[in-house]
């Protein structure tokens, strides 16, 4: 039975060529990215209260794991130029080494977005999306859905490839104009799903909208704000999504404690006898 794990396993290391360092890489952006995640969530916890907080230097600053992410993927990134070589155990190091400084980086990227620490603030979210977006990318390259190459060999089949690749990200700059960002993302893998974004309704925010819509097409814009209300399914799903992956705001999850916390009614004044 062991013997045939390893052998499944070696087969499918081996069947991933120059991508098995992608897989090395993407398991430590989970681990670290999943790990710090847990961490935030328990360091704001009352229910564990031993859990380590912040890293707070003696002057006061308060030192972002942004901070350790991105010195990790410096000295990653460094070192593997530096050895110059794209194999063996050292190279599959810095591939882990660079995934966890990702990890730890992605998770503030709402902080280096807004340049303001807005974690647990409603603007933090898109560091969750972020990381949704990116782990998506890298599970596709993984599983070989890569741009096509370009062929120089013939100048008929280099055109032919240039203009449909002109007109495929084309279609993704319009997908992303409409703020239709992981159709906009995701279709820079997958043909024709830029294309049927880049069709749909805009959304009323987005760049797309301001320059096509409002008072140009008045008739557009109001048909965008009631489809993409705010309080439309699938933003709901999402949330859910973003509650269970990062956490709920803290304005959310004061509300929770607050009630949550046990209500101890106030005793009835007795009322003193009345003299007779």
């Amino acid at each position: 039975m062991d013997a045939t794990f390893a052998s499944v396993v070696g087969g499918t290391w081996e069947s991933l060529s120059e991508r098995r360092f992608l897989l090395l890489m993407l398991i430590g952006f989970v681990s670290a990215f999943g790990f710090i995640r847990l961490s935030t969530r328990l360091m704001r916890s009352p229910r564990v209260p031993w859990w380590p907080g912040s890293v707070v230097s003696d002057s006061g600053v308060h030192v972002h794991h942004l901070f350790f992410g991105i010195v990790l993927m410096m000295v990653a990134g460094g070192l593997s130029f530096a050895a110059g070589e794209t194999d063996g155990p050292w190279y599959a190091i810095y591939a882990v080494l660079f995934g966890i400084g990702l990890g730890l980086t992605i998770d503030e990227y709402a902080l280096a977005l807004h340049l303001d620490d807005v974690y647990w603030s409603r603007e933090g979210r898109s560091s969750i999306d972020a990381t949704l977006i990116a782990l998506g990318l890298f599970g596709l390259v993984l599983l070989a859905f890569v741009p096509t190459r370009i062929d120089t060999d013939s100048p008929a089949v280099l055109a032919t490839t240039v203009a449909v690749a002109t007109g495929h990200f084309g279609w993704v700059l319009i997908a992303a104009g409409k703020h239709r960002l992981v159709h906009a993302v995701f279709g820079i893998f997958l043909p024709g799903l830029a294309v049927y974004a880049g069709l749909r309704l805009a959304k009323p925010n987005s760049l797309w909208a301001k320059r096509f819509y409002g008072e140009r097409r008045p008739a557009k814009q109001a048909r965008a704000e009631r489809r993409f209300r705010a309080d439309r399914l699938t933003d709901r799903l999402k949330e859910r999504v973003r509650d269970a992956v990062g956490g709920v705001t803290e304005e959310e999850y004061r509300a929770r404690l607050a009630a949550a916390a046990p209500t101890t009614a106030a005793p009835t004044p007795k009322r003193s006898a009345s003299p007779r």
